[in-house]
C-alpha cells in the first residue's frame, strides 16, 4: 500500500454519533474538492449508504470476520485509488470487537492499516470527566495513534469551553472540532439501525446540510493534516479473488437484481465481482416493474420489505411473474428481505400483506431481534451451491421469523447464530436458495462465483433440453 492519506473516525462507545460526523465530514471534504474514499468497519449496510451518498462514490466494508488481512489491505488500496484521502468509520467503540483479545476490533483495523484515529466523544452530561476517558484510551494501547478528538453533542459555548479546558489541561490531544446538539443532524434509528437514505425525500439536502454544519464546527484543514500524517505501508499483492484479478468466466450471463427502496442491502465489491466475472446485472424494481426482464438468474438482497409491504403486495403482476419463473426453474438466490419477499405473506405492525408465495411459509416481524451478529455455518447436501462443504462465516440481523413453514429443505446447518430456526438456514426449492444469512464474497466464501457457476450450468441444461426437443 502506498502512502495514502487516511484516518479513522472512532468513538468510545456505540451511538456516539460516528455516522453523522463521518457523513458530514465526507460531505464537507467533497464540497471543497477533497472527496474521500469511504469505508466502514464491519458487516454494515446502512452506514455505508450514507457515506457513499456524501462522498459520491461507493463505500466499502472492511470486515475481519469474512476477510483475510491481505484481502482487507488489497480492497482498501484498490478502493482508495484516485481519492484525495480515505475515511474509515469504525463500528461500536474503538477497542470493541467479538474477540476477547481485540484481534477483530476497530483498533486492530487501525493497526493493520496504520491509520491515525480521530475519537468522537458524546459529551452529553460530561465536563472534566472527558480527561480520564481520553487518557485511558490513549494509554490502553500505545501502538494506536489517537491523533485528535471531536467533541460531539455539546450543550452550548459554556459547556464546550469546559470540555476544551479539560482536554487541553490533562491530555496532549488536539480538539479538532466541537459539534453542538442539533435536531436537524439526527439520523433517527429504526429497528434494524439508522434510517436509510432512500427513506428521506430530501436525502441530498440533508447530507449537504450535514456537510455545511461540519464545515463550521470541525477544523477540516487539521483533519486533512492528520490524514496526511499517516505513515507509508508495505505494498500487497491483490488476491486472485479481487474483482480486478477475476477472469470473465461467464460473459453474457444476465442476473436480475432487485434494486429499489425495499431491497438495498448489497456490498459494492460483491456487485463488482459479478461484473468482473462477465455477468451483466439487470436492475429490477419490485415496487413498479410489471414483469421480469429476460434474465438467466435472479438475486434479491436484503432491505426493508416490511416498510414497503403494501406496495410490494400491490404489484401483483410482478409477484406472479417471479413465482412462475422460479417454478419454471429460473435459478435464484435471496437473502433476508429477499427470503421474506419470496414467502406467502409478510406481517408487521398488525398488517398482513401477500408476497410472492414461492416458499410455503409466512413471515412475521417480531419486537426483538431473532438473529443478530456473526454466524458460522456448513452447507448441507441439499444446498444448490457451493460445492465445498467447508465451514463459512457471514452475518445476520433480522427481526423476522418464519411461521407455518411446511416440509422445509435446508441448505445450511448453523454452527453459530440463528438462521431460520436456530439450527438451519437457506430454504431450498427447485433452483432457488434463500436464507436470513448475509454472505460476503471473499476467499473463505466465494459465493458470487459459486452462484454464477450454478446459473451457467442451469442455463446450459436448459439449452440442451431445448436443442434435444
Amino acid at each position: 500500500m502506498s502512502a495514502l492519506a487516511r484516518f479513522m473516525i472512532a468513538a468510545a462507545h456505540k451511538s456516539s454519533g460516528k455516522t453523522v460526523v463521518s457523513t458530514g465530514i465526507a460531505a464537507a471534504l467533497t464540497a471543497r474538492g477533497q472527496g474521500p474514499a469511504v469505508f466502514k468497519k464491519g458487516p454494515d449496510y446502512i452506514d455505508p449508504m450514507w457515506l457513499a451518498r456524501a462522498a459520491g462514490r461507493p463505500a466499502y466494508n472492511l470486515d475481519f470476520n469474512t476477510m483475510l488481512k491481505d484481502e482487507i489491505l488489497a480492497l482498501f488500496q484498490a478502493s482508495a485509488e484516485g481519492a484525495a484521502l480515505s475515511l474509515i468509520e469504525a463500528n461500536k467503540g474503538l477497542f470493541d470487537g467479538v474477540a476477547a483479545d481485540g484481534c477483530d476490533s476497530n483498533a486492530a483495523l487501525a493497526a493493520l492499516l496504520q491509520v491515525p484515529v480521530v475519537l468522537v466523544v458524546d459529551t452529553k452530561g460530561m465536563t472534566r470527566g472527558i480527561a480520564p476517558l481520553l487518557r485511558g484510551y490513549v494509554d490502553f494501547d500505545p501502538s494506536i495513534r489517537i491523533a485528535g478528538v471531536i467533541l460531539n453533542k455539546t450543550g452550548g459555548s459554556r459547556h464546550e469551553g469546559k470540555l476544551r479546558a479539560a482536554v487541553e489541561s490533562y491530555t496532549d490531544l488536539p480538539v479538532l472540532g466541537a459539534i453542538g446538539v442539533a435536531p436537524e443532524m439526527d439520523l433517527s434509528e429504526r429497528h434494524l439501525g439508522l434510517t436509510v437514505p432512500s427513506d428521506r425525500a430530501r436525502a441530498a439536502e440533508f447530507v449537504d446540510g450535514l456537510g455545511r454544519r461540519i464545515a463550521q464546527s470541525v477544523d477540516l484543514d487539521a483533519l486533512v493534516a492528520v490524514a496526511r500524517s499517516a505513515p507509508s505501508c508495505p505494498g500487497v499483492v491483490p488476491p486472485a479473488l479481487s474483482p480486478a484479478a477475476s477472469p470473465a468466466l461467464w460473459p453474457g450471463l444476465r442476473i436480475g437484481i432487485a434494486r429499489d427502496e425495499a431491497f438495498t442491502f448489497y456490498y459494492p465489491d460483491d456487485l463488482e465481482a459479478f461484473e468482473a466475472a462477465g455477468a451483466e446485472l439487470v436492475p429490477i424494481d419490485t415496487l413498479r416493474d410489471s414483469a421480469l426482464p429476460e434474465v438467466d438468474g435472479l438475486f434479491i438482497g436484503g432491505g426493508f420489505p416490511e416498510v414497503h409491504a403494501a406496495a410490494l403486495a400491490a404489484n401483483t403482476t410482478l409477484r406472479a411473474d417471479i413465482r412462475r419463473a422460479l417454478e419454471a426453474g429460473l435459478p435464484a438466490y435471496a437473502e433476508c428481505g429477499g427470503l421474506m419477499y419470496l414467502c406467502r405473506s409478510l406481517e408487521w405492525q398488525g398488517e398482513r400483506h401477500d408476497m410472492v408465495g414461492f416458499f410455503d411459509a409466512e413471515t412475521v416481524m417480531q419486537p426483538r431481534p431473532q438473529g443478530r451478529g456473526y454466524v458460522r455455518f456448513v452447507p448441507e447436501p441439499a444446498a444448490l451451491w457451493p460445492a465445498s462443504r467447508a465451514e463459512q462465516r457471514a452475518h445476520e440481523f433480522h427481526y423476522a421469523r418464519l411461521e407455518k413453514l411446511s416440509d422445509p429443505i435446508f441448505g445450511r446447518r448453523v454452527i453459530r447464530g440463528h438462521g431460520i430456526d436456530g439450527q438451519h438456514d437457506a430454504l431450498v426449492r427447485g433452483y432457488t436458495q434463500a436464507g436470513f444469512i448475509h454472505l460476503r464474497h471473499a476467499a473463505q466464501s466465494p459465493w458470487v462465483t459459486d452462484f454464477l457457476e450454478f446459473v451457467a450450468a442451469a442455463k446450459a441444461r436448459r439449452g440442451k433440453k431445448r436443442h434435444s426437443s
